[in-house]
């Protein structure tokens, strides 16, 4: 435990990069050993990244959550956007309802609000942290300037502003609203000069999305 934070203390890049591709491992992982893995392994997945979270907090000093009118503009329209695209164009994989709780779970209102919870939870409060931080700190900057570490976030460049945009959209389902969801997030850092912000629009969109889906019963969005 001592040798990774000793790791992650003399790397900003590891710091940054590392939590993120732990939680995109179990991600891949869901669904891998029975079609109830995919709701244990998103559990699992979130409590390790909230433990990762931990451990990095103290070494990655723009992952501070902010409050601004822009981050709550941004993230309602990016809710907006997401279930307002939601048409019949390619997508990377076929929309279904694997998270279907009752579904897969019938009349067991114990297991079903567990997994609605931990979904929720998991995509309001560690998902943000962990892919603001890659995505919009590290690798916006990290295309922008071989001193990415010191470059502000303000900083505008076509470059990786559409670089970022299409590879956080493309590791979507809905991969036209995931693209535009990037451009706006980013919009936020630049406009604001502050991560947080972006956090926090990520956070309400998820937030909203995941009450959308539990209460209109649109599991294609999970």
């Amino acid at each position: 435990m001592s040798s990774l934070n000793d790791k992650l203390q003399a790397s900003p890049l590891l710091a940054r990069v590392l939590p993120f591709v732990v939680f995109l491992v179990l991600t891949s992982a869901q669904g891998s050993f029975g079609p109830e893995s995919q709701f244990w392994v998103y559990l699992l997945k979130t409590l390790v990244g909230a433990w990762l979270i931990w451990t990095i907090w103290p070494l990655v000093g723009e992952m501070r959550w902010a409050l601004s009118i822009e981050a709550v503009g941004a993230g309602l329209l990016v809710f907006l956007l997401w279930i307002g695209l939601d048409f019949p164009y390619p997508k990377l994989m076929e929309p279904d309802d694997s998270w279907n709780l009752p579904k897969h779970f019938g009349d067991n209102a114990m297991m079903i609000w567990l997994f609605a919870g931990t979904r929720i939870a998991g995509s309001t409060l560690v998902v943000p942290l962990l892919e603001e931080v890659f995505y919009r700190s590290f690798l916006y900057r990290y295309i922008l300037s071989p001193n990415w570490l010191f470059t502000p976030h303000n900083l505008f460049d076509i470059r990786p502003f559409l670089g970022t945009s299409l590879i956080f959209g493309l590791a979507h389902q809905h991969w036209l609203a995931g693209i535009l969801c990037g451009m706006i997030y980013q919009w936020v850092v630049l406009r604001t000069n502050r991560l947080g912000d972006a956090i926090t629009a990520h956070a309400i969109t998820n937030l909203l999305l995941g009450l959308w889906v539990v209460t209109q019963k649109q599991w294609q969005f999970w």
